[in-house]
């Protein structure tokens, strides 16, 4: 059996179906997930039952296979399993959390194209991710596997999510709005969920089909909401909204059509947030924000951390500081307050809807309240996966000399009226690179300036 290294990714385990992701290898991820577990588990637990974790997948059609593989392998550990069928992956979060199972494990390719499948994982509450899921590796490749004889049960756990997630909204009047699943795994349960809470929908490629037939389930990419922007203008609707994959990363778009960048939409959820909380919340951002954010949550009383790009990063830091709210450019959003604290984009719908429906202002109006900052999409350039920490360390020793750097991701350059990101990937051989600056002038400026110094070292872009 092929134990690809790269496969074991810095948040998950992904890679093509058949090529670098086979039955056999999923089959061996369980058994060292089941035996980390064991390991990590007091002689005899607390109440001397067996560990128990929930399993659950997408809707690729690998992915059915792909479970029955890890859950033997989780079996045959001596751990029970808990499995819920096709699910968003944070319907498998959540599951996790009711029921107060050990771990969650959920068989999901994300919003890669369809030959690709992976693992999401949580172990003990916590995200499982780094050194521990390269740690996997070696015990694969040492064959250093628990045995036992582990429990199935199967139940659907569908209709108690919407249950859950019902009874945590209440929308003040009507509102009807566009929902693009891309076809992914959120077509099970979206539209159901967002017409129990009394919302109009109007499905946009709600019906499940792993293979993804009408555009890529990555709401991030504008080319992927031009038939979401269309359809909120022909319908009148107040928003549009789209889910990634696994439902797991929103996108949204107002009632005039415009796209709500996943920054401007982190910071809408703030400043709500706020209002229904009072001051002093604690909001986590990444990196990759605009400098909107922080300026104008803090001046409107909240108080802002940046920190690094990654959702199980973001999910950490959540639970060292207790901040309430969190959430990445990348759409990305993990909601504390009232919930779980994992990134569940249904959930994050339910409350724009809220936000929406209780407002005397359309969605519009609120992003038209806020400044404008000219900004780039991330830049993605591509470089040899062992010169990017060392071309960013260059960055940092080169630009500290004439600005303020952040270093908490990468090398965050602060110039006058604007600023700059350089940061390695952990998953690609990339660099990914930003500008913001207050108008279009001084943004070309700081691009150029940063170009500029990566050309001499190399670095086209």
């Amino acid at each position: 059996m092929t134990v690809p290294a790269h496969v074991f990714r810095e948040y998950d385990i992904r890679g093509i179906v058949g090529q670098d992701l086979t039955r056999e290898l999923v089959h061996a991820v369980g058994r060292a997930y089941g035996t980390v577990l064991i390991m990590s588990k007091e002689p005899g637990g607390v109440d001397g039952r067996a560990p128990v974790v929930v399993v659950g997948h997408d809707n690729r059609p690998s992915s059915p296979e792909l479970a029955e593989a890890l859950i033997s392998g989780i079996l045959s550990t001596g751990v029970d399993v808990l499995g819920v069928g096709t699910v968003p992956t944070p319907v498998a979060y959540w599951a996790e959390k009711m029921v107060g199972s050990d771990g969650a494990l959920q068989v999901t390719g994300s919003h890669n194209p369809p030959e690709w499948n992976g693992i999401k994982m949580t172990l003990r509450g916590d995200s499982f991710y780094g050194d521990d899921v390269r740690a996997l590796r070696g015990r694969i490749l040492q064959g250093d596997f628990a045995s036992g004889h582990g429990k199935r049960t199967d139940t659907l756990v569908l209709d108690r999510y919407v249950d859950d997630l019902a009874r945590r909204f209440r929308l003040a009047g009507p509102v009807k709005v566009v929902v693009d699943c891309g076809n992914g795994a959120g077509s099970v349960v979206a539209v159901r969920l967002l017409e129990r809470l009394g919302a109009e929908v109007v499905p946009l490629y709600c019906e499940s089909d792993g293979t993804f037939p009408n555009h890529h389930p990555d709401p991030s990419v504008e080319e992927n909401l031009r038939e979401l922007i269309r359809q909120v203008g022909l319908t009148g609707a107040a928003l549009g909204v789209a889910f990634d994959g696994d439902a797991d990363r929103l996108g949204a778009v107002d009632d005039k059509g415009r796209i709500i960048r996943g920054d401007v939409l982190l910071l809408l959820f703030g400043l709500d947030l706020l209002e229904r909380r009072g001051p002093g919340q604690l909001l986590i951002y990444d990196v990759k924000c605009s400098q909107l954010l922080p300026e104008v949550y803090e001046a409107a009383g909240g108080k802002g951390l940046m920190w690094k790009t990654g959702h199980s990063l973001m999910k950490e830091k959540m639970k060292e500081t207790g901040a309430p709210l969190a959430g990445e450019l990348s759409g990305h959003v993990m909601f504390a307050d009232d919930y779980i604290g994992t990134d569940d984009a249904l959930y994050g719908a339910c409350r724009l809807l809220e936000m929406v429906a209780r407002s005397e202002r359309p969605l519009s109006a609120r992003v038209d309240a806020l400044p404008v900052y000219c900004s780039t999409p991330e830049v993605r350039i591509e470089v040899s996966e062992e010169s990017k920490v060392g071309i960013v360390s260059a960055a940092v020793e080169h630009f500290r000399r004439r600005y303020e750097v952040i270093t908490v991701d990468g090398a965050r350059i602060l110039f006058p009226e604007g600023w700059a990101l350089l940061r390695a990937s952990n998953t690609q051989p990339i660099l990914v690179a930003r500008f913001e600056a207050r108008d279009p002038v001084r943004l070309c400026e700081i691009r150029g300036e940063v170009e500029a110094w990566l050309a001499a070292q190399g670095v086209h872009v």
